[in-house]
């Protein structure tokens, strides 16, 4: 299961959900916040106050964790729509088009995520 660190775990819980059709689930811990949709579909969100926002891009050696979100190729600007929408920021804006269709953005807690195009996928 991903667990993305930040500040504000209600904020990005409910982008996450936004994001991916998913509903928030808060539990008994208050700095940990569950994000649930269909199958395949949870993750949880959890608080740490002291947390540096990561950034994208890094320097070649480093490696960070990233979200990608499968998408019908034809979905691609909708997705990208409703990304930015919910507050995810462009990181990345190389014009890019095709089967192989990857936008990065940030969530509003900085973690990088993609909406992915694949061919006859429907948005997952």
């Amino acid at each position: 299961m991903l667990v993305p660190d930040c500040a504000e775990p209600e904020e990005l819980a409910e982008f996450h959900a936004g994001l991916l059709g998913a509903r928030v689930r808060p539990g008994t811990d208050p700095d940990l916040i569950e994000v649930v949709g269909g199958p395949g579909t949870r993750m949880e969100i959890r608080r740490d106050r002291g947390l540096a926002p990561p950034s994208w891009p890094r320097p070649d050696d480093s490696l960070q964790a990233h979200l990608h979100v499968l998408v019908a190729e034809r979905d691609m600007d909708e997705a990208e729509r409703v990304a930015v929408s919910l507050g995810a920021r462009p990181v990345d804006t190389k014009d890019k088009g095709g089967p192989r269709d990857v936008r990065r953005y940030a969530d509003p807690a900085g973690h990088t995520f993609a909406p992915v195009a694949r061919e006859g996928r429907t948005g997952d």
